[in-house]
């Protein structure tokens, strides 16, 4: 008769009174174990928490709901921290503020002095315009009042104008205004007869102007060129020819006074 069961240890025989048993001889799958956790060999140690190693992973305790007292005092934090963030942002905007205000309130005033002195440089250069302009017609008018006045001044200009020619220039002749050829004459006869220079009447230069020619150049001493080279360098440009303002006022003041006496003539006429 033969037994199916087979002991486990052949040479070893069971203890007394225990059941031969089958050894298992597979592993357990994962899908026939229940609830289970993993072994940790602190668990062995952790004598205060029994449950410890044996709670299920991923629990997670259950919290106590906060009561009135704990929400208003979470809800005062809140609005405290709100109200410091805020205020610490609108602190920061307002720096930001007066430092993008000052940037430009200060490139305002630069461009403000900018213009300012740029207007100022224009006031000064028309002002010395001005002056210059005014000094020029002034020497104008006081030069041709001594012309007027004293007409043999130019026989001096045309004794200073002979001798400015070279001393090896030939065939010099010496151009004045039809009226200045007697003031020539008599006043430079000297020079002339010195440098055997001829004495011409010329309509083309001005009264108290004076052109001498010769083979070896000329001296151009006529009022108008030496008074445009005076003018510019007094930085204008005004002509000897122009009329003066003040000449043109005074003609008018005179019309003005004539037309009153003939309106007072006439007055008077009219009375009688």
């Amino acid at each position: 008769m033969s037994n199916s069961s087979k002991p486990m240890f052949k040479n070893i025989p069971p203890p007394e009174g225990s059941k031969a048993g089958n050894a298992y001889t597979r592993f357990i799958p994962r899908e026939e174990l229940g609830d289970f956790a993993a072994w940790r060999p602190d668990s062995l140690f952790d004598k205060g928490n029994p449950t410890a190693g044996s709670a299920a992973p991923g629990a997670a305790p259950t919290a106590a709901e906060p009561d009135s007292a704990e929400w208003q005092a979470r809800i005062a934090a809140a609005r405290q921290a709100g109200y410091q963030d805020g205020y610490r942002d609108g602190l920061v905007a307002l720096d930001g503020f007066k430092q993008s205000y000052a940037t430009q309130l200060s490139t305002q005033l630069g461009q403000l002095v900018k213009s300012f002195d740029a207007q100022l440089d224009r006031l000064d250069h028309e002002l010395a315009g001005s002056v210059a302009r005014t000094a020029v017609q002034l020497a104008r008018q006081v030069l041709r009042s001594e012309l007027a006045s004293d007409p043999a001044l130019i026989a001096k200009v045309a004794d200073e104008a002979i001798n400015a020619v070279l001393l090896s220039a030939r065939h010099i002749s010496v151009h004045v205004h039809p009226l200045d050829l007697p003031l020539v004459a008599a006043g430079a006869a000297e020079a002339l007869q010195a440098r055997g220079a001829r004495l011409l009447a010329h309509a083309g230069v001005e009264r108290g102007g004076v052109l001498v020619e010769s083979d070896a150049g000329a001296v151009d001493a006529r009022i108008g060129i030496r008074w445009a080279k005076a003018a510019a360098v007094l930085g204008t440009n005004e002509a000897w020819d122009a009329p003066d303002a003040t000449g043109a006022e005074d003609d008018t003041e005179v019309e003005a006074g004539a037309d009153a006496d003939a309106d007072a003539d006439e007055d008077q006429e009219s009375g009688t």
